[in-house]
């Protein structure tokens, strides 16, 4: 069973904007890539990582080889659920042959990190920026503590509430043997709103 732990960020004006400027620059990662999904039909994250990632490292160089690799992810994952979803309006099978439509992120999208961008340790945590790392205290329970000694962690995602507040998300599972697993997308029938559809004429 998959469980989700969110936690605020305290974070100051000076981290805010760093955090704001990662966010953008996910962003535009993401953008560069999504055309070779939309011409190739390729999102296997695999895949998209042999086609891709030393063109994006080259055109990215800020971004550090890890967290291009979780702009890949964050791709992968999207078109997943709006070409996979049996109740997305852009499943293959509705699409019946017809161009794939483009994908465009929001400068508000999520930002994906891993344990080689984000680490939690003793309430601690620190985390990657373009301009390198920050720190924030975590008010952790007992249990909270527990979770990230004793489960599985699957995806670790940064995103900014309506409240203009950032927020990490971190998903466990109590499975261990999960260690090559991708955590699924949900099936939804809702685009993110961090993403428009550019159909093709």
């Amino acid at each position: 069973m998959n469980f989700t732990l969110r936690i605020p960020l305290n974070a100051s004006p000076e981290q805010n904007t760093r955090l704001q400027e990662l966010q953008a620059a996910f962003a535009r990662v993401c953008n560069a890539l999504a055309p070779t999904v939309q011409q190739t039909k390729v999102w296997n994250r695999v895949a998209l990582h042999h086609l891709m990632y030393h063109t994006l490292r080259q055109r990215f160089p800020e971004m550090g080889s890890q967290m291009v690799c979780n702009a890949i992810y964050s791709v992968s994952r999207t078109s997943r659920m709006l070409f996979q979803s049996p109740q997305s309006p852009f499943n293959l099978t509705r699409l019946a042959g017809k161009p794939l439509p483009l994908l465009r992120f929001a400068d508000t999208c999520p930002v994906y990190f891993d344990r080689h961008t984000l680490s939690v340790k003793a309430g601690q945590l620190s985390m990657y920026t373009l301009d390198g790392r920050i720190r924030f205290a975590l008010a952790l329970t007992a249990q909270d503590e527990a979770n990230f000694k004793e489960k599985k962690l699957l995806e670790i995602v940064l995103s900014r509430r309506p409240d203009s507040v950032f927020e990490l998300s971190f998903l466990f599972s109590d499975e261990q043997d999960t260690a090559e697993a991708e955590p699924l997308a949900a099936p939804s029938a809702e685009i993110p709103e961090y993403v428009m559809v550019e159909e093709a004429a």
